[in-house]
């Protein structure tokens, strides 16, 4: 079983900066790895409202919980973030002092999930967070969108320069037959780029599965929606940290932060994006793509 380790968890810790019976919330609490760091900090009687959309990781944490004791300071909540006002009204959460986003895919999807998330096992093209809520898999995307609309979430979601290529072979090789697996997948991107770029020190799937994986959650979508919500729920002096793991969430967040600081709404803590320090990217390889950007309400 994979222990998932949270990126960023010093950094996130020094920029929320929890005390004592203060309330936060962890937006996307996955495997409770920052919100246990931020338990720690605000107890004896200080929350923390998590919001899981994978009904599965949702039960995986009940467990944590009822291990640690923790029944009484931790709100637990199977629904997506793009709900969070609604949530955080339904809950009568107030005092909200802090809010973190955690962008990233946990090692429990990638590795032990069987939806189709990584290319290196052969698995179903499924790729929702939850299952039960989304309807568009992977697979249907793959097989049954036009080219053009292929090329778009490849070339705007993975920016993936071979998108016109890739997309082209895809729609050449689903004529003869579904494209269901991770592998087909991957032995259909390996055909359609060219020789050289087979090797790379990326994996040459890895912008395709990307691309997937936000076309199937609608996640660019979510967070730029959610953004706003996050600063409407938080108190004045509250913080709001996010840590995302490609150019396109970051862009959103960065953008979003300014705009706001312009009006003078938030006050930015991070000119530049915080990365992770070699000594992590060491012990925990998926910490080299992250970038955590934070600010204050006014």
């Amino acid at each position: 079983m994979a222990i998932h380790i949270p990126v960023l968890k010093k950094e996130v810790l020094n920029y929320l900066n929890p005390k004592e019976n203060e309330n936060f919330i962890d937006a996307t609490i996955g495997e409770m790895g920052h919100s246990l760091g931020i338990l720690e900090r605000n107890k004896p009687n200080g929350k923390v409202l998590g919001i899981e959309l994978d009904p599965e990781i949702i039960e995986r944490d009940k467990e944590i919980i009822k291990e640690k004791r923790l029944e009484r300071r931790i709100i637990l909540v199977n629904d997506s973030y793009v709900h969070l006002k609604e949530i955080v009204e339904r809950n009568n959460f107030q005092s909200v002092k802090g809010i973190l986003f955690d962008l990233g895919i946990s090692s429990w999807h990638l590795e032990q999930s069987e939806r189709g998330f990584s290319f290196k096992n052969n698995e179903f093209l499924d790729m929702r967070f939850n299952p039960q809520e989304n309807r568009v898999k992977a697979e249907e995307i793959i097989n049954e969108w036009t080219e053009e609309e292929l090329e778009k979430i490849f070339r705007e979601y993975g920016e993936e320069k071979f998108s016109k290529r890739i997309a082209k072979k895809i729609c050449q090789i689903r004529q003869k037959e579904r494209i269901k697996t991770t592998l087909q997948l991957v032995e259909v991107v390996r055909k359609a780029i060219p020789v050289p770029f087979r090797r790379q020190k990326i994996h040459f799937a890895t912008r395709v599965f990307q691309a997937l994986r936000i076309a199937v959650n609608q996640e660019l979508k979510n967070l730029e929606d959610v953004l706003p919500q996050a600063l409407s729920v938080l108190e004045k002096g509250g913080k709001i940290v996010i840590i995302s793991f490609h150019s396109l969430e970051d862009r959103i967040v960065k953008n979003f932060f300014k705009n706001k600081a312009k009006k003078g709404l938030l006050e930015i803590l991070t000119n530049k994006p915080i990365t992770a320090s070699l000594e992590e990217i060491q012990i925990n390889p998926r910490a080299r793509s992250a970038k955590l950007r934070a600010a204050v309400k006014i």
